[in-house]
């Protein structure tokens, strides 16, 4: 079992105060062309209602590969957590047989990577908030360069070909980090931009020349590949910084980011 790391400190751990939460962020209007979507991991009282707008349009589906970014260090670079996971809301399973389908060429199977890290367990409240019954994937990117990203879009893509899920794929990610609020928004907005255009080399290109904070750049690009070989084009769903409800002078950004067949 894979036991909450930040209930209590970027959520509420009690149920009742978590749910309340998760209603005043989702507005549920459940659009079945959105495949996949970039949503941020902060603490809720941050980054909870852009990544509420995200949830409010994702669909129900079968299972919902979660890449997040490596923060700890612990662990395989690239991890696959088996485990069970439990939140306030319940017990979510992973998706063993979606699992057992991608090749494990890049993406290892371990339990260590995911121990602490925050960036795919705060997704999973709202999954349960949207959804009653559903597995996850959780993939855990301590590699993000784009060699890694695009091996393990290709490992998600054979085994959703080999197994014939419904899946939609999210990815976790903030975007700069600390920077004053207007300085913030101008580079999240270049940021943005390149994601917009799916094109992986100019995303990757653009984040190295601003030397972007961007946490979740693996994430993110594995999110755009499988979204190009569907077909699918991207679209910002929402953009806020924690200068919103908080001191302006060194704020982190937050987008959402739907990609649509």
């Amino acid at each position: 079992m894979r036991h909450p790391a930040v209930a209590g400190a970027f959520y509420p751990s009690h149920p009742d105060s978590l749910l309340a939460m998760l209603e005043e962020f989702v507005r549920r209007n459940p659009q079945d062309d959105v495949i996949a979507g970039v949503a941020p991991h902060a603490g809720y009282m941050y980054s909870g209602r852009t990544a509420g707008k995200l949830y409010s349009i994702i669909p129900k589906a079968e299972t919902y590969v979660i890449l997040g970014p490596n923060h700890t260090g612990y662990g395989s670079m690239v991890a696959v957590s088996t485990d069970t996971w439990l939140t306030p809301l319940g017990e979510v399973e992973t998706d063993k047989e979606l699992i057992d389908a991608m090749p494990g060429i890049i993406v290892d199977r371990d339990e260590i990577a995911h121990r602490y890290e925050h960036s795919i367990e705060v997704q999973l409240p709202f999954l349960q908030y949207i959804c009653d019954d559903f597995m996850i994937v959780p993939i855990c990117m301590g590699l993000q360069d784009e060699e890694t990203a695009r091996e393990v879009a290709g490992e998600i893509l054979i085994a959703v070909e080999r197994t014939g899920r419904d899946v939609v794929v999210i990815a976790s990610s903030d975007m700069h980090h600390y920077l004053p609020d207007s300085v913030c928004r101008e580079r999240d907005a270049v940021v943005i931009e390149s994601i917009l255009s799916m094109d992986i080399a100019k995303f990757y290109t653009t984040v190295n020349r601003l030397q972007a904070s961007v946490c979740g750049v693996g994430p993110i690009a594995v999110a755009m590949l499988y979204s190009r070989e569907r077909n699918a084009y991207a679209e910002l769903v929402d953009y806020s910084t924690s200068g919103d409800v908080a001191d302006k002078s060194q704020v982190v950004g937050y987008a959402a980011i739907a990609f649509r067949v």
